[in-house]
């Protein structure tokens, strides 16, 4: 059973930047296409960014293309989330998620979900 965990959350201003990033532990997070979802208050989890298990391809959400990027480093076992140019409508938690079989779409199933991250963005 692999168990992820975020760090990186916190309170910043807009424009600025953040990284999220999501270790595993109880298995090996390579092994896996690994992303990233996020739910705003009162809204439906959605979907942000994903990344397959070697790390060449990668797909992103309408809402964060060209200012969020997905990345990896299996070394480490970490996968990350830089966020550039936030925007006070970027406030949620964000969720890491883990799937054996890599799709290069929108997730609408994941095997493994993290606790989340808290993301506010001030204004």
């Amino acid at each position: 059973q692999v168990q992820l965990v975020e760090s990186g959350g916190g309170l910043v201003q807009a424009g600025t930047s953040l990284r999220l990033s999501c270790t595993a532990s109880g298995g090996t997070l390579s092994r896996y296409g690994a992303g990233w979802f996020r739910q705003a208050p009162g809204k439906e989890r959605e979907f942000v960014a994903v990344i397959n298990q070697y790390g060449d391809s990668t797909y992103y959400g309408d809402s964060v293309k060209g200012r969020f990027t997905i990345s990896r480093d299996n070394a480490k076992d970490t996968v990350y989330l830089q966020m550039n140019s936030l925007k006070p409508e970027d406030t949620a938690i964000y969720y890491c998620a883990a799937r054996t079989l890599y799709i290069n779409t929108a997730w609408r199933r994941v095997d493994y979900w993290g606790q989340g991250t808290q993301v506010t963005v001030s204004s």
